[in-house]
C-alpha cells in the first residue's frame, strides 16, 4: 500500500543522526531541525536489525528480510569478517583494522539504497569494476544524458553467503561489491555504528517544532491548498535544462542545483526563453532584435549569474528568474510545515519552446521534446519523489509526501499531519490530440480519448485542463496574447483565429483584448479546417521555418476586445463529459472565451463542479456549482490596515453568497512561468513607504512550528526584499498578511482551503456515481 501514516521526518534524518527503526509511529507529528546539514558532527546509533527476530541464520530455507531503509543519514563502518571497508588514495578496498575503518555518512538515494560518503568528503565509486574513491560525482544533468546512471549508487540485500549480513548491489553494473572490485558473489558486510561522520550535503530547514494542528475544532480539515503547482518543471521542454534545477535528485542537492551554465551557458547567455519571458512576461516581446543572437546560438549580453550550490547568487528567485526551480523538496517542506497540506502537481510542457532550442542547437535534451513524453516523466519522478523523501525519513510510508488518489485518501492524509498531492496535467498537446497531426501521431478519436484518459486515471492523475496554451482536437487554445503565441501559429500551420465576435458579456481569462501579432490573424471559418501553411519542418529547423513568416509577424498589433474564433469541438464535449463519468477534476481557467461559456452549460446541465486554478469563477457561478478557485494577497499596504487582506476576505464573501464553502486557497504557479510574489520593500516596489516588515523568528499560523531567517547555501534570504523566492517562504508570505490583518479571523479560510478543495473533489466523485460515471 502506497499509504501509512507515522512521522514525516525524524530529528536524525535532518541532523545527521542515524534513525531509529523504533522512532516515528506517532500519526500527525514532524520533528525539524535548522542545523546545517554540511558540518562534520559526530554521530552514534543503533544497527538495523532484521525485521523479524525469530529468522534462522544461515542460507537453508528463505532469506529474511533485513531492515535496508533505516540506515538512512546514519554513521557507519563496512566490516567483512574481521577487517575493514577503508581507503587507500583513489581506491577502497578491504584490510584495514576498525581504527583505520572509513567513516560513512550514508545518504538515502531511493529505498534501500544509497551514497556512501566518508569523513573527508569522498564517495564509494564503482563505475568499471574497481572501488574508487571520488570527491566529485557526474550525473544524468551534468553530463545532459538520460540514460546515464552513477556507480555511487548501491542498494542494500541480504547476503546470499550469510544471510545475518548484507551484500551491497552496484545500481550502475547490477553487481555486487567485492573485496577491492565489484564480484559475481559479493561479500557479506556487517554496518558498524561509527562517529565522525561528515553529514552529506543538503540545505537546511530553517524551521523547528512539531505539526500539532491538523483540525479545526469543527471537524474541518486544517491546512492550505496550492491548486496550481509543477513541482518537476526540469523534465518538460525535453528535460535538457531549458527550466533547470530538480526538486530532489538521488545524488543530492549537489545535481538537483548544480550551476545552470550546464544549460544555460556562461552568464546565462543560453537561456533565451528565460530571457525574452523574464523581461517581456505576458507583453509583445522586441523578437526583431534577438534574431541576430538566435542565429549566433547565444544571447549578445549576459543574462543572469549562474552559479547553484552552494553559491546560489542570482537563483533561485521566483519574481524575477522563470526558468530556475523554485521547488526543492526542502523548500516545499518548509512550505509545508507553515500550513501547506495539499498541492495539485500539474505536469505541463511545451513541445514547440523545446523544438526551438532543441532544433537550433542552442541547448540538449534527454528525451523527445512531445507533450506527452514529458507527462509521463513527471508523473514517475513525483512518484519517485515520494519514495525519495520516504527513503530520507526511515522508510515506506514515513515520508510527509503522499501522493493521493482518492478524496478519502487526501483526508487522511492532511489528518495524518502529512501533505497530500494530486496529479493533473496542462500541456497544449493533450493525448498528442493536436490539431494538425503528424507522421506517427494518433488518430483522436472518441474511444481513444476514453482509452487515454482510462490510462492517466489508473497512474493517478485526476484533474485535466482540456486545453493550455495552443489549439488542440478538444478546443482553440487559451488566446494567450504574449510571444508564446507564435507557438500556436508554429504547431498547427494555420493562422491566428481571433475575432471581435466575442460572448457578452465577454468572460475574461487569457482570450481578452488586442492581438500582439496582428499579421498572423486571418480568421477561418470552420476550426479544424485543411491548415494553410506547412510548418512541419519546424522541429528541425525552427529559426528557418518561422522567418518565412517574418513580414506577418512584425506587424502591428490588433487593436480592440478580440477572443478565439471558435469553440469546444465535439470531441472536446465528449472528454470533458468522460471526464466527469470518472469524477475527474475538470480544468477550466485555460480555456478561450466561447470554450468557457459552452463549458459552463454543460456543467450547469451535470450539475458539476469545476476547478478554477488560475482564479478564475465565472462571476460565482463556479461556487455555486461545488467548484474551487485560487487566490492571493495584496502586495503593498497601504494607510487603511488589512489592506492586503481585503481583496481575499471580498472573495470569501462572494463564494459565501454563492452558497459555497468560505474558503480558498493558493494557486501559485511555481515553475509555470508565471512569476511569484514581489517584495513589499525597496526602491520602486509600492506606491508609499512600507512599515512592519517580517522579522524572525516567528511562529506558524498554528503556533506549532518556528521560523528562523531562510538560507539557501551561502546565500540568506530577505522576503523583505526579495519577495517569494522560492516556496520555502510561504511562511513569510503568510506572516506579512497576518501582521497586516485587522483579526486572525481575516486569515482563517486560507488555511480551511485544502478542506474546500477537498469537498470540490467529493461532489465531483458523487455526482460522476449520480450521472451513472
Amino acid at each position: 500500500m502506497r499509504l501509512a501514516y507515522f512521522v514525516p521526518l525524524t530529528l536524525a534524518a535532518l541532523t545527521g543522526c542515524p534513525s531509529d527503526p523504533a522512532a516515528g509511529t506517532e500519526s500527525g507529528t514532524q520533528d525539524t531541525s535548522s542545523e546545517s546539514g554540511v558540518t562534520t558532527t559526530d554521530t552514534v546509533g543503533t544497527v538495523p536489525t532484521t525485521s523479524t527476530t525469530d529468522e534462522p541464520t544461515g542460507t537453508t530455507g528463505e532469506p529474511p528480510m533485513l531492515d535496508t531503509y533505516s540506515f538512512a543519514n546514519g554513521c557507519y563502518s563496512l566490516r567483512s569478517g574481521d577487517v575493514y571497508l577503508a581507503a587507500s588514495g583513489d581506491a577502497f578496498s578491504f584490510g584495514a583494522d576498525k581504527a583505520g575503518a572509513a567513516r560513512f555518512f550514508m545518504k538515502a538515494a531511493d529505498l534501500g539504497t544509497y551514497l556512501f560518503y566518508d569523513q573527508d568528503g569522498g564517495y564509494l565509486v564503482a563505475e568499471d569494476g574497481p572501488l574508487v574513491r571520488q570527491t566529485t560525482l557526474v550525473s544524468d544533468v551534468t553530463l545532459i544524458d538520460d540514460t546515464y546512471v552513477s556507480g555511487a549508487e548501491w542498494t542494500l540485500e541480504t547476503s546470499v553467503v550469510d544471510w545475518s549480513q548484507y551484500q551491497l548491489r552496484n545500481r550502475r553494473n547490477d553487481q555486487l561489491l567485492g573485496t577491492d572490485a565489484l564480484a559475481a558473489e559479493g561479500v557479506p558486510v556487517t554496518f558498524e555504528a561509527a562517529d565522525g561522520c561528515t553529514p552529506h550535503p543538503e540545505l537546511t530547514l530553517d524551521a523547528s517544532g512539531q505539526i500539532d494542528r491538523t483540525m479545526f475544532d469543527d471537524g474541518d480539515l486544517y491546512g492550505i491548498v496550492d491548486t496550481h503547482s509543477h513541482i518537476h518543471s526540469n523534465y518538460a521542454f525535453g528535460g535538457g535544462g531549458l527550466f533547470h534545477g530538480g526538486a530532489y535528485h538521488r545524488l543530492g542537492v549537489e545535481h538537483a542545483l548544480p550551476d545552470c551554465s550546464i544549460s544555460h551557458g556562461e552568464m546565462g547567455r543560453k537561456d533565451f526563453f528565460g530571457y525574452i519571458f523574464d523581461n517581456s512576461g505576458n507583453e509583445e516581446a522586441d523578437l526583431a532584435s534577438l534574431l541576430p543572437d538566435l542565429v549566433a546560438k547565444q544571447l549578445s549580453e549576459d543574462n543572469h549569474a549562474t552559479a547553484g550550490w552552494p553559491g546560489f547568487t542570482e537563483w533561485p528567485d521566483g519574481p524575477r528568474r522563470s526558468t530556475h526551480q523554485t521547488q526543492y523538496w526542502v523548500w516545499l517542506q518548509r512550505a509545508y510545515l507553515a500550513g501547506l497540506r495539499l498541492v495539485v502537481q500539474h505536469a505541463t510542457t511545451n513541445a514547440i519552446i523545446c523544438d526551438f532550442m532543441i532544433g537550433e542547437g542552442i541547448q540538449k535534451s534527454r528525451y523527445g521534446c512531445d507533450d506527452m513524453s514529458a507527462v509521463d516523466r513527471i508523473i514517475d519522478e513525483t512518484y519517485a519523489m515520494e519514495r525519495y523523501i520516504d527513503a530520507q525519513s526511515g522508510g515506506p510510508g514515513l515520508g510527509w509526501f503522499r501522493v493521493v488518489h482518492t478524496p478519502a485518501e487526501a483526508r487522511e492524509v492532511i489528518a495524518g499531519g502529512k501533505l497530500a498531492v494530486v496529479l493533473g496535467i496542462e500541456t497544449s498537446n493533450l493525448f498528442d490530440c493536436k490539431l494538425t497531426p503528424g507522421d506517427g501521431d494518433p488518430t483522436c478519436d472518441e474511444a481513444y480519448v476514453e482509452a487515454q484518459l482510462d490510462h492517466y486515471y489508473d497512474l493517478g492523475v485526476r484533474a485535466i485542463f482540456p486545453v493550455h496554451k495552443y489549439d488542440n482536437k478538444f478546443s482553440p487554445g487559451d488566446g494567450d496574447r504574449a510571444f508564446i503565441e507564435l507557438g500556436n501559429f508554429a504547431n498547427s500551420g494555420h493562422w491566428s483565429n481571433f475575432t471581435l465576435d466575442c460572448p457578452d458579456p465577454q468572460v475574461g481569462g487569457f482570450d481578452s483584448g488586442n492581438v500582439n501579432f496582428g499579421g498572423l490573424n486571418m480568421p477561418r471559418d470552420v476550426y479544424d479546417s485543411t491548415p494553410p501553411n506547412d510548418n512541419s519542418k519546424f522541429p528541425t529547423a525552427p529559426l528557418t521555418t518561422t522567418t518565412m513568416y517574418l513580414s506577418q509577424i512584425l506587424e502591428p498589433a490588433l487593436e480592440g476586445p478580440y477572443c478565439q474564433n471558435a469553440t469546444l469541438t465535439a470531441l472536446g464535449e465528449h472528454m470533458i463529459r468522460q471526464m466527469m463519468a470518472r469524477g475527474m477534476l475538470i480544468e477550466v481557467d485555460h480555456l478561450p472565451q466561447w470554450s468557457y461559456v459552452r463549458a459552463y452549460e454543460m456543467l450547469q446541465e451535470a450539475d458539476y463542479p469545476a476547478v478554477g486554478s488560475h482564479g478564475r469563477n465565472n462571476n460565482g457561478l463556479l461556487y455555486e456549482l461545488g467548484g474551487t478557485s485560487a487566490t492571493g494577497f495584496g502586495n503593498c499596504r497601504t494607510d487603511v490596515p488589512g489592506s492586503t487582506v481585503q481583496g481575499f476576505k471580498d472573495k470569501i464573501q462572494l463564494i459565501m453568497d454563492n452558497g459555497g464553502y468560505p474558503a480558498e486557497g493558493f494557486g501559485f504557479d511555481l515553475n509555470g512561468f508565471a512569476g511569484a510574489r514581489r517584495p513589499r520593500f525597496g526602491d520602486g516596489a509600492c506606491p508609499t513607504p512600507q512599515t512592519d516588515p517580517v522579522t524572525y523568528p516567528f511562529s506558524s499560523f498554528g503556533g506549532d512550528v518556528e521560523f528562523t531567517q531562510p538560507v539557501v547555501g551561502n546565500r540568506q534570504l530577505d522576503f523583505n526584499t526579495e519577495g517569494l523566492t522560492h516556496i520555502g517562504l510561504l511562511p513569510e508570505l503568510i506572516e506579512d498578511a497576518r501582521r497586516d490583518a485587522v483579526d486572525e479571523a481575516d486569515i482563517e479560510p486560507l488555511f480551511r482551503s485544502a478542506e474546500g478543495y477537498i469537498r470540490t473533489w467529493e461532489r465531483a466523485e458523487a455526482r460522476a456515481a449520480e450521472l451513472g460515471g
